[in-house]
């Protein structure tokens, strides 16, 4: 079990989840701190906090770690069914394990929840997204694609076509569908190494019997993630389907000051779980 404070400063938010995003551009609830002038921010996800702390303590100085967590996170959205400002996270972090096996046993681990919880109509939709350089590689695709198609797209689309432009690919805006349809997609772009590690994850879940379906407009919304992505998603909630997301995200160490780590991890909502 790993406990994290509720309150972190807003930087660590920001270079981990990436400024060009919903969470940080509008959900985020800062403040400055009158005692001393500190930029705080209440969590809206316990990843960037389990892994500034892993650094911090240097939790991964005896080897590999696996955590699990419970608690409030925060976010400034429109409250709805499944959506609250303040709303409840379980997540589970593998630190310091590279290879397929251990995004697999992130699955199997909700897999076998939703089994003893009795749950069903749960799908379970997978993508990658590859390493640094080849997201780099397809996002260029991608804007000149969008580019192409200027006309066609909503105003959301513009705004992020050059500053967060897979977000595009996740528009839930129907008019978007078919220019959605037609763009590029990042399995594309792999080369063999990211194939394989896509594909290691692929065996390991049909010789268990998990059902899954890529879904190669999975994008997920935070800047962090490389490689396998996932989402667990349900009809029985709207357009707030998604009950537990996650994948790898094996830059986020060096990306807020930390040693290269490989890592991964899932966070499941509880209210919507509920």
């Amino acid at each position: 079990n790993i406990r994290t404070p509720i309150l972190e400063q807003t930087g660590l938010f920001r270079r981990a989840i990436g400024e060009a995003t919903d969470i940080v551009e509008r959900e985020m609830y800062s403040f400055v701190d009158e005692l001393n002038g500190e930029q705080l921010t209440l969590r809206p996800e316990a990843t960037a906090s389990t892994v500034r702390a892993a650094i911090q303590h240097s939790l991964l100085y005896g080897g590999p770690q696996r955590y699990y967590y419970f608690g409030p996170m925060f976010r400034h959205e429109r409250p709805q069914k499944g959506r609250y400002r303040q709303f409840h996270q379980v997540g589970a972090e593998a630190l310091g394990f590279p290879g397929p096996d251990v995004d697999a046993e992130m699955l199997l681990m909700c897999a076998r929840l939703w089994n003893d919880l009795g749950l069903e109509g749960l799908r379970l939709e997978l993508n990658s997204l590859g390493s640094a350089e080849e997201r780099t590689n397809y996002r260029g695709a991608l804007v000149d694609y969008l580019k192409r198609r200027h006309g066609e797209l909503d105003q959301d689309a513009i705004r992020r076509m050059h500053t967060n432009p897979l977000r595009v690919l996740d528009s839930k805006n129907p008019e978007m569908a078919q220019v959605i349809a037609g763009a590029p997609r990042m399995l594309e772009y792999l080369g063999a190494a990211s194939l394989a590690h896509f594909e290691g994850v692929q065996r390991i879940l049909k010789d268990c019997g998990i059902a899954y379906q890529i879904n190669p407009r999975l994008v997920r919304g935070l800047d962090y993630y490389n490689l396998t992505v996932f989402e667990w998603v349900t009809d029985r909630l709207g357009a707030q389907g998604t009950v537990c997301a996650g994948g790898r995200y094996d830059g986020l160490f060096e990306q807020i000051g930390g040693r290269p780590q490989p890592a991964c991890g899932w966070a499941m909502g509880v209210e919507r779980l509920l």
